[in-house]
């Protein structure tokens, strides 16, 4: 089951590489599986093609803490915030801002 869902998102992504909620899926599947480059890679691509997907910020932040990356997840979180803020989106501001608070 979880090959098949992998395989399912991978076509999706292959499909319509643009598509948020594809790619966002396809990133939190990898994640799930502990592939947390190919995760990152996922969001990286989410983040380009849609810069106000704010889930993808905290989510990339959870993994750069995961694999060590402090740093790179502290610049994540700063960004994040920086987006919810400007699209009123008070409740992802507060998670992330809670998030780079406790780094």
């Amino acid at each position: 089951m979880e090959n098949q869902r992998l395989e399912i998102l991978q076509q999706m992504v292959a499909r319509k590489p643009n598509d948020s909620f594809a790619r966002y899926g396809l990133a939190m599947e990898y994640a799930g599986r502990d592939e947390y480059d190919l995760a990152l890679e996922n969001f990286h691509t989410l983040l380009n093609v849609n810069p106000d997907y704010a889930a993808a910020y905290y989510q990339a932040g959870q993994i750069f803490i995961k694999t060590g990356q402090t740093e790179q997840a502290k610049s994540i979180f700063r960004k994040g915030i920086e987006v919810t803020s400007r699209l009123g989106n008070q409740h992802a501001q507060s998670e992330l801002e809670a998030a780079l608070a406790q780094l």
